[in-house]
């Protein structure tokens, strides 16, 4: 079953009963004062004509397909994330978990919100996602990671499924012996894992979209079948994605209506409820026996 309501998520979050959900997963605005904008094009082979150049030094012309954005500056965005991470707590089930993806400019204010509401003993890890990918700098360390902090409604009643874990090769697999290299090893709070290919399958166009792989695993390791999950900055739906191929039930909320469209054409396949919003026929695939199987 999934859910997607349009519009302010605050007051949405507080018409919402008490413990209502098993995992919470959300990946606010960064606060960067920029516009964020992301272009989606397509290539296709042009010897002549082409302005890049692809494999074995074939020739690529560029076609832009369109620009999505939206601004990402708060006067001061610790006040507006307080309230909403309060519901975040009001909302969890007793053995629930709450991820919240943010990066370096912010993640240290919001640690340290995060610690008063949900207490200090309930923060279990930062998870640091790793990617190697765009431009370096000149002037500084280029910055090529996000913090995913961690926190346990209850930190000795949680659900983390260990068997659930997708294993990653070692490193040096001779020094480990070869049954161990052919089984891998678990992940660490580091996570290496590239982001969404420009032009991958993956990819809606969203500015802020992440990659399935990440959050499949929050989903995998502290979530079970049934459960219910919510995302109050939905986006391009990434946790309704996961979470409904991977048998959960989810909610999503964003105020962006290119958002909803979004979420229209990547989880129409689910034959979600829309509440304050009504997408056009065009963005709503058919639904599939293989794809709605889970939901």
């Amino acid at each position: 079953m999934l859910d997607i309501h349009f519009g302010d998520n605050l007051p949405i979050l507080r018409s919402m009963p008490d413990e209502a959900f098993d995992l919470i997963s959300v990946d606010p605005p960064f606060n960067t004062g920029k516009v964020q904008a992301r272009t989606r094009i397509k290539t296709i082979r042009d010897e002549r004509g082409g302005d890049r150049v692809g494999y074995q030094g074939k020739r690529y012309r560029t076609i832009k397909l369109g620009t999505q954005s939206f601004e990402d500056a708060f006067d001061d965005f610790v006040a507006f994330l307080q309230p909403r991470l309060a519901e975040a707590h009001r909302l969890l089930k007793p053995n629930g978990s709450f991820f919240l993806h943010i990066d370096y400019r912010e993640v240290h204010y919001v640690k340290v919100l995060l610690d008063q509401i949900f207490g200090r003993a309930s923060f279990l890890n930062e998870i640091i996602w790793a990617y190697d990918y765009g431009g370096r700098s000149r002037t500084r360390w280029s910055a090529k990671h996000d913090n995913i902090l961690w926190y346990a409604k209850d930190p000795d009643h949680y659900t983390f499924n260990y068997e659930e874990i997708d294993r990653i090769p070692y490193m040096a697999p001779g020094l480990v012996g070869p049954d161990k290299a052919a089984r891998g090893k678990t992940p660490t709070d580091v996570w290496w894992h590239t982001i969404v290919s420009p032009n991958g399958k993956e990819k809606t166009g969203y500015p802020t979209q992440k990659p399935l792989g990440i959050i499949e695993r929050i989903v995998k390791v502290h979530s079970r079948r049934g459960d219910r999950l919510l995302d109050f900055f939905a986006g391009s739906g990434t946790l309704g994605d996961a979470g409904l191929r991977l048998g959960r039930e989810v909610v999503l909320i964003d105020n962006n209506e290119e958002a909803m469209r979004v979420m229209a054409r990547r989880l129409g396949f689910a034959q979600p409820r829309f509440h304050g919003f009504t997408p056009e026929a065009k963005d709503m695939p058919e639904p599939t026996l293989l794809d709605s199987v889970g939901c």
